[in-house]
């Protein structure tokens, strides 16, 4: 890949890439879902610290932080900052990450993404496409599984989790 995916972190921080109704009902249902599953804690904009990698092998331009719409921690690991304090870039790297696709980004800029995130050591990936009402669930680069509105629910095998399709898309 000659071309860098640009992902500026302050273009991300405005919201100009994100923020349509449609993409904000996907990331807050999902977010609803997951969260009541007791395994898991969910985090919406979490800056993920990945300044251990060079990022320009997977052709993104970022440099030291990527943030993904939804990630997903285990909830045994306690990682909680001092009452008071917080932590502004995590150097954990969540179990899955959810990117939901905006109106100005491209499937491709999430792929690109994902490969970054897999040589992270997350273990699962998930796109979600709110114009067609998709889910596609990565286990690793190029090995996925799609889901639709015909399908009762998205199924991850990787994270053991199952959720119903209609409930993520749902007004």
């Amino acid at each position: 890949m000659s071309e860098q995916l640009e992902i500026d972190e302050g273009y991300q921080n405005e919201g100009i890439e994100m923020g349509s109704l449609s993409h904000g009902i996907a990331q807050a249902n999902m977010t609803t879902l997951l969260a009541n599953d007791n395994r898991f804690r969910v985090i919406t904009e979490l800056s993920l610290d990945v300044s251990q990698i060079d990022l320009s092998q997977f052709g993104l331009k970022a440099k030291e932080e990527l943030i993904p719409d939804v990630c997903l921690y285990s909830k045994k690991d306690k990682q909680r900052p001092t009452r008071g304090d917080d932590i502004p870039k995590m150097s954990k790297m969540p179990l899955l990450v959810i990117e939901v696709l905006s109106l100005k980004q491209t499937i491709d800029d999430i792929v690109t993404k994902f490969k970054a995130y897999f040589a992270l050591d997350i273990k699962s990936c998930w796109l979600v496409i709110p114009a067609n009402e998709s889910v596609t669930v990565y286990s690793k680069p190029g090995d996925f599984v799609s889901f639709g509105t015909k399908e009762a629910e998205v199924v991850d095998e990787t994270m053991d989790i199952h959720l119903p399709i209609q409930k993520i898309f749902e007004w």
